[in-house]
């Protein structure tokens, strides 16, 4: 018997457009911060995990590609990946990378520095992305923040996806920063 699909079983094709979308146009990458901000406003307002559980579309496309076509090997996460010693290092890393591309964003604000249009791929490989941004009326600052917010996307992605493969469908979702946080948010509203 078919279940009926709703609304937000769709929310891949979000997730997947971002991408594409974002290697066309780099400002398109502004976007993704409703994935940082949605999660977060959910947990807050006492939705807890729902966001992770029901809505996120990286999750959704993890599991439409692993699962549905068969691209992961469906193995058990291995412990150390579950361990809230890397799930939590994880995210403190995952932070100062971002804080990173914050300062790179304030350099080309304030004119200390000049735009680089590149995507920073696994926070190491530099991949020119000139293609995407041919300037605007808007300060090189947004264009910056644009490159950097989606090298972190384009990076999770990545790590998603190989983990996927290695593991099961949903295997990122064990160590997404996103996730450990909500999950803070969830503790914390619970321990008061």
């Amino acid at each position: 018997m078919k279940t009926k699909k709703n609304w937000y079983d769709y929310l891949w094709i979000a997730s997947l457009t971002y991408l594409i979308l974002g290697f066309f146009n780099i400002l398109f990458a502004w976007l993704g911060l409703i994935c940082f901000f949605v999660p977060l406003i959910m947990a807050i307002s006492g939705k807890d995990k729902t966001y992770c559980n029901k809505y996120c579309g990286r999750g959704q496309l993890f599991a439409l590609i692993g699962g549905k076509f068969g691209l992961s090997r469906r193995k058990d996460v291995p412990k150390w990946l579950k361990s809230k010693y890397f799930r939590y290092g994880f995210l403190i890393f995952f932070f100062a990378m971002f804080f990173v591309m914050l300062f790179n964003t304030y350099l080309v604000f304030s004119g200390a520095s000049d735009l680089k249009q590149v995507i920073t791929l696994l926070w190491t490989f530099k991949l020119p992305w000139h293609w995407a941004y041919h300037g605007t009326i808007i300060s090189n600052g947004v264009a910056q923040f644009a490159f950097g917010f989606y090298s972190v996307m384009l990076t999770s992605t990545v790590l998603g996806f190989i983990t996927m493969v290695l593991f099961k469908p949903r295997s990122w979702c064990v160590y997404c920063p996103m996730g450990t946080m909500t999950q803070l948010i969830c503790k914390a509203k619970h321990n008061n």
